[in-house]
């Protein structure tokens, strides 16, 4: 059971705000409300609980910033999310493109004894299942380019689907359907720009995604 300073609705916030932070994307209070799917005052109430508590600061032109504690909080939730996603894969056989969801529910009650079993017991992965690095390992990922700079022709390796394609359930439906998952070979055939599509091979499938996708 989680506390009220450390409840699920707090370490949300935290995760979301530590992905925003971790790619240099100002941490608007818009752009919160609008990922964690609640009103802007709802956004500007809880940020002032947070900040109360120390877990984050308000700093232009970045917005809200977490504070080492904040970020340490952060980290944490985010390593339980994502070994509790390779759990459900390896140990129930969950599906990869429903890992995040139930994951979702499970890291708000995982200790950190239990965290720390489960990394070792996991072979401390670099990655989830969906290939976003954990916490400390960031730099697996440096190099890494947004399927949207591809050219047609090029052969690439799919080694990511963004934690904010994450939240979105059918496209990570639609991503296993077709194979485009972490470490699948895919062929860029088409680009579209007039109704901003991208189509590729991936084995005997031609599946397309948008522009907002690709990026």
């Amino acid at each position: 059971m989680v506390s009220e300073k450390n409840s699920a609705t707090i370490e949300d916030y935290l995760e979301i705000i530590f992905v925003l932070q971790r790619d240099n994307k100002p941490v608007i209070r818009a752009r919160l409300a609008d990922l964690l799917r609640v009103t802007p005052p709802t956004v500007t109430n809880t940020l002032k609980r947070m900040a109360r508590d120390g877990l984050v600061a308000f700093d232009e032109p970045q917005g809200t910033q977490l504070t080492e504690q904040g970020l340490e909080m952060a980290r944490s939730v985010m390593r339980r999310h994502m070994l509790s996603e390779w759990m459900l894969m390896r140990m129930l056989k969950v599906p990869w493109s429903q890992t995040h969801n139930e994951a979702h529910q499970m890291e708000h009650a995982i200790s950190e004894t239990i965290e720390t079993q489960m990394r070792a017991n996991l072979g401390d992965p670099k990655t989830c299942p969906h290939g976003n690095p954990l916490p400390g390992y960031e730099y697996v990922a440096v190099n890494w380019t947004p399927l949207r700079d591809a050219l047609v022709g090029e052969t690439l390796i799919i080694r990511r689907i963004h934690e904010i394609g994450e939240n979105q359930p059918k496209l990570l439906s639609f991503l296993e359907e077709n194979g485009m998952i972490p470490g699948a070979s895919v062929q860029i055939t088409e680009i579209l720009p007039f109704n901003q599509t991208i189509s590729l091979k991936v084995k005997d499938r031609i599946p397309s995604v948008g522009f907002s996708a690709a990026r």
